[in-house]
């Protein structure tokens, strides 16, 4: 079990670090005001064989504990963001949604009270919570509307029922449908929808009825998954236990082209490896993850990004309930601002998303880490440019952009880690 960490002098550093300090001496490193807010629910009514997240199958007898400590965990962040409206609050888990509704009204009021959302009330910003169809009511989409919510994602998966049970997920596929219905109904405009693809037993065919369901549906952003067989999940077990064997690589690739096709013809444009949106509907939050913005994180597993520090909550509920004088959460892990692992970081991430990377950026602060560490990443660009996986375009005047072409995004993590490679 990983050692507990004091979160005080870890969130002193990080107000330290954004000029919070009462020095006066303001941000320092470029690091302004967070302005953006991650949740972590763990409550699931079934764990799914391939989820890898946090969560524990719900009684409901904790729900309540567990809404009081995260309101006070809330509550002692608040300064800690640097005050200054949040542009995006993205609530995962687990299973959001099961939270009971009087609860989720007890939440919002106290994220009214300890953050500015002025900018999420205007419409202006991206307030998102993870739905389970089974989940869906009227009564709870209304209180989710009633508090600034303004975009559901909402757990699809498959619409194929041999699919469903292939993955242990538990939901009705008729209810996608109703749940995307009744978050309109509510007023929540934006809506999502998760499919994963490459399951064992699934056809190519399959998978183009399950991306021409989910486009009838209306929504304006899609994110389509392949399956991975992430280590201590029930799927990976299963697997090495022989009862199935994986996809094809040949027919994953045919699934990757096949989505690119159909949801762009849909008008969803690719903007990272896995996400599609109409445009002018990507997930905010998500892309401040990806551009390496600064987050806050509350909730048991929890991880965020402050200043250049790194960390993790408590992954089990009962560690998480026991209360702490200021408030906090204990932390499990911590990773202190580090220039090298930050460029790592800047790349691997920017070279999932369609927008690319900026290469003059890239290449300054590589030299900044290192003399000569820019010669090297600007090498290693030449390289996947030669085979015809890396664009350069620098022709609109915007500086120089790297970003995979449509052939290198099959190969995105593995040429991003040879780009780390060279960063060390």
């Amino acid at each position: 079990m990983p050692a507990r960490i004091d979160p005080g002098p870890v969130y002193a550093l990080v107000r330290e670090a954004m000029g919070l300090d009462g020095a006066g001496s303001g941000p320092t490193g470029g690091h302004g005001p967070a302005r953006s807010l991650y949740i972590h629910i763990p409550f699931c009514f079934h764990k799914c064989h391939y989820c890898d997240f946090y969560s524990i199958v719900d009684s409901r007898d904790r729900q309540k504990a567990f809404t009081a400590r995260l309101v006070r965990e809330l509550r002692a962040l608040a300064p800690v963001s640097g005050g200054l409206p949040l542009e995006t609050i993205f609530v995962g888990g687990g299973t959001p949604t099961l939270l009971e509704p009087g609860l989720w009204a007890e939440l919002l009021a106290a994220l009214h009270d300890a953050f500015d959302l002025s900018v999420i009330r205007s419409g202006v910003g991206e307030f998102t919570v993870e739905c389970n169809p089974e989940t869906a009511t009227p009564e709870l989409m209304g209180v989710l509307a009633g508090g600034g919510v303004n975009r559901v994602s909402i757990g699809a998966q498959s619409f194929d029922p041999a699919m469903l049970k292939v993955l242990e997920r538990w939901h009705d596929p008729e209810n996608v449908g109703r749940a995307v219905e009744l978050a309109g109904e509510a007023g929540i405009d934006r809506r999502s929808v998760d499919l994963i693809y490459a399951i064992p037993g699934q056809t190519l065919q399959g998978w183009g009825r399950d991306l021409e369901r989910a486009i009838s549906l209306g929504v304006t952003h899609l994110s389509a998954y392949n399956l991975t067989y992430e280590p201590n999940t029930a799927m990976t077990m299963r697997l090495k236990q022989g009862e199935f064997v994986p996809t094809p690589e040949e027919l994953e690739v045919e699934m990757f082209g096949l989505t690119r096709e159909t949801l762009t013809r849909a008008g969803l444009d690719r903007y990272e490896v896995s996400n599609y949106a109409v445009p002018g509907h990507e997930c905010a939050h998500n892309l401040a993850y990806w551009r390496q913005k600064q987050w806050i994180a509350a909730g048991p597993s929890a991880s965020g990004h402050l200043a250049g520090h790194r960390y993790k909550i408590v992954a089990r509920l009962g560690d998480y309930l026991q209360e702490r004088d200021d408030g906090f959460a204990p932390l499990v892990d911590h990773e202190a601002p580090d220039a090298r692992r930050a460029l790592a970081e800047i790349v691997m991430t920017g070279l999932r998303l369609r927008e690319g990377l900026d290469a003059q950026a890239v290449l300054a602060r590589a030299e900044a880490v290192e003399p000569g560490l820019g010669e090297r990443i600007e090498r290693e660009a030449e390289r996947w440019k030669r085979v015809g996986y890396l664009l350069e375009d620098g022709a609109s005047g915007g500086g120089r952009r790297w970003s995979l072409t449509e052939a290198g995004v099959l190969f995105a993590d593995g040429i991003a880690s040879e780009f780390i490679a060279r960063i060390g």
